[in-house]
C-alpha cells in the first residue's frame, strides 16, 4: 500500500499575529508576511520600496497617482514638492506599523530591508519577507529562526528605532530632492510617521493611552536621527473632559491646498481650535 507523503505546512512568521490583529481593527489595511521562496508581487499597482528608493521612474509612477488625486480632490495642482510630501506620507505611515505594531502587541521587532517589501495602496496591501526579529528574553519565539535576542524594553525600544529608520532612510535619500527639505525635516516626517501611526491603532485597539506612553520612551527626542519627541500632551474640553493631542515635529504641507483646514496635530493650529476639532457634535 502505497503511504501519501505528509506535508508540512511552514510556520507561520512570528510576526504573523500582530498584522492579523492590525487587519482585524483596521481591515482598510492588511500586511502578508510572504515566505522565502515566494516572489514578491508585481504588476498594476504594486511597488517595491526599495524602486522608491531608487528615486527614479518608479517614484515617477508612484507620485503621479498623488498628483491626480489632488486634482480630483481639490481641483487644483499641488507644487511638486507638495505631492511628494503627500506621496511619502502615503507609503511611511503603514511602512513604520509594520515595525511598531508587532512591537506594541507582541513586543517582536521585525527587520525590513527596503529590498524585502512592497506596496499597493489602492488594495491597502503590504507584502514583506521577515529575515531576522528582535524579541525579549522570555518571548517564546525566542528559538525560532532569525530571532536576536535583547535584554531588556530599553533594548528593544532602540530596536525600533534602528529597524525604521532602515527601512526609511533609504526612501528618504529617494524622496528627498522632490521635497524640497533638508535631512532634519525629513527625519522630522520620520518620527511623525511613526507616532501617528502607532496612536491611531492603539486607539483602534483600545490602548490609546499605551501607546502614548510607550512612544514618549521611544521618541524623548534625543534618538539620532530622528527629530522632536513624540509631542503628547492635553488639552481639556468643554466639559472638562482630557483631549489627548501631539504637537508634530513636521509640517505636511496640506495647508498650501485649503489654509482653512489645517491638520488637528499641525503646528499651525492653535489650541482653541484644537479643543473645537476633538470635541463630538452634540
Amino acid at each position: 500500500m502505497t503511504v501519501p507523503t505528509l506535508l508540512t505546512a511552514a510556520a507561520p512568521s512570528p510576526v504573523t499575529a500582530a498584522y492579523t490583529r492590525l487587519a482585524e481593527v483596521f481591515p482598510g489595511l492588511r500586511a502578508e508576511v510572504l515566505a522565502d521562496d515566494a516572489p514578491a508581487p508585481s504588476g498594476s499597482g504594486w511597488v517595491g520600496a526599495a524602486g522608491l528608493a531608487e528615486g527614479g521612474a518608479t517614484l515617477d509612477t508612484f507620485l503621479a497617482w498623488d498628483d491626480a488625486q489632488v486634482v480630483r480632490d481639490y481641483g487644483t495642482r499641488a507644487r511638486p514638492d507638495v505631492v511628494a510630501s503627500f506621496g511619502l506620507h502615503r507609503y511611511a505611515w503603514p511602512a513604520c506599523l509594520l515595525v511598531t505594531v508587532p512591537w506594541f502587541t507582541h513586543r517582536r521587532v521585525p527587520r525590513i530591508p527596503v529590498q524585502d517589501v512592497s506596496f499597493h495602496r489602492a488594495l491597502g496591501r503590504l507584502t514583506l519577507r521577515v529575515r531576522e526579529f528582535a524579541c525579549l528574553p522570555d518571548d517564546p519565539a525566542a528559538v525560532l529562526p532569525g530571532a536576536r535576542i535583547v535584554p531588556d524594553e530599553a533594548a528593544l525600544r532602540s530596536e525600533v528605532l534602528d529597524a525604521v529608520a532602515e527601512h526609511l532612510g533609504p526612501v528618504l535619500d529617494g524622496f528627498g530632492p522632490r521635497m524640497r527639505r533638508g535631512k532634519r525635516a525629513l527625519w522630522g516626517m520620520a518620527t511623525d510617521e511613526i507616532v501617528e501611526g502607532l496612536w491611531y491603532v492603539a486607539h483602534l485597539l483600545g490602548e490609546e493611552r499605551r501607546a502614548m506612553k510607550e512612544l514618549g520612551l521611544l521618541l524623548p527626542g534625543t534618538t539620532k536621527p530622528y527629530v522632536g519627541t513624540a509631542g503628547f500632551r492635553e488639552l481639556t474640553g468643554p466639559d472638562g473632559a482630557s483631549l489627548p493631542t501631539r504637537d508634530r515635529a513636521s509640517c505636511c504641507l496640506f495647508y498650501t491646498l485649503r489654509p482653512e483646514d489645517t491638520c488637528v496635530t499641525c503646528p499651525r493650529t492653535c489650541d482653541a481650535d484644537r479643543v473645537r476639532k476633538l470635541t463630538p457634535a452634540p
